[in-house]
């Protein structure tokens, strides 16, 4: 067996609705597809950007994010960007504070986080 690709990622989310403006409107992810699952007693919501997709899953009782960034699971989604500058420039006319841009010593690229409305770290990669 060979693996070709990441398909997917799934988060759960607080508020579909701030995660779907946030994602979708925001960050340009388009909808593929959203679905109830009374079964389950969530909703889910398949999103796409580039050949990746983004599940997102919404219902109650789920605890905080725990830590930044050190919770075992996920630690961040990374995305990547032709100009950091830009990117940077456009996520703060939007009101979306990064943090510092910085060198990521290993790949030489520029790298900053930012953050969905449920805390979840979100990296820009050059």
């Amino acid at each position: 067996m060979k693996l070709n690709a990441v398909h997917h990622v799934a988060l759960w989310v607080s508020d579909l609705e701030k995660a779907k403006d946030f994602y979708v409107r925001t960050l340009g992810f388009d909808v593929l597809r959203e679905n109830r699952r009374d079964d389950r007693g969530d909703v889910k919501l398949d999103l796409q950007l580039g050949d990746a997709e983004l599940e997102l899953f919404c219902a109650g009782g789920h605890p905080a994010r725990s830590s930044y960034p050190e919770a075992l699971g996920l630690r961040h989604l990374a995305f990547r960007v032709e100009n950091m500058d830009e990117a940077v420039g456009w996520l703060a006319g939007l009101g979306i504070d990064t943090e510092p841009v910085r060198v990521d010593p290993y790949t030489g690229k520029r790298m900053t986080f930012f953050f969905d409305p449920d805390g979840q770290p979100l990296e820009l990669h050059e």
